[in-house]
């Protein structure tokens, strides 16, 4: 059953798979950036995060209402355990230094994973798609993930917000 899953996955689907891997693997490294391209990359996996949500069940309020309470508990989880470090603004550069993480490829492929298995399942067994247990998880485990890259995105305002509001921008 694993190889006709793999299979059917169109090809299009690898290349993606390709590119969010490369784009992981390029978040790992320390880099200066600008306040808006630093938290670009959080704001498309929410994005992504919520695309992958309402394509499977919608926009109804029981899914986005454990959407919005995973994203929710990772913030608090993440402010809880003292947030992103090293996040910096450099005035110099007028650029926040971003530390290389590789959490964001482990989000990035659980995004990616998620969206690839509730699509196999779904596909496998359509009446999940009424299930309010399963809509519950998924959704709750698709804000866990864009509350992590929210997270982020909020690291690097963080830090350009307060120099420039400091005055050392």
């Amino acid at each position: 059953m694993f190889t006709a899953i793999l299979h059917h996955t169109p090809s299009w689907v690898w290349w993606l798979l390709a590119g969010l891997v490369a784009l992981g693997w390029s978040q790992s490294r320390d880099r200066l950036l600008t306040l808006q391209r630093a938290t670009l990359l959080p704001l498309a996996m929410v994005g992504l995060s919520l695309y992958g949500l309402s394509s499977a069940f919608g926009w109804g309020t029981e899914p986005l209402t454990a959407w919005v309470a995973g994203a929710a508990a990772a913030l608090a989880a993440v402010h809880a355990a003292g947030g992103w470090r090293g996040f910096e603004w450099q005035a110099s550069a007028r650029r926040v230094f971003v530390p290389g993480s590789w959490m964001p490829m482990v989000t990035i492929l659980g995004v990616f994973g998620i969206k690839f298995a509730v699509g196999v399942m779904l596909a496998m067994q359509p009446a999940l798609r009424s299930q309010a247990a399963f809509i519950g998880a998924v959704a709750l485990v698709y804000g866990v993930f864009s509350g992590l890259f929210f997270s982020r995105g909020i690291a690097s305002w963080q830090a350009g917000r307060h120099a420039l509001r400091a005055g050392r921008a």
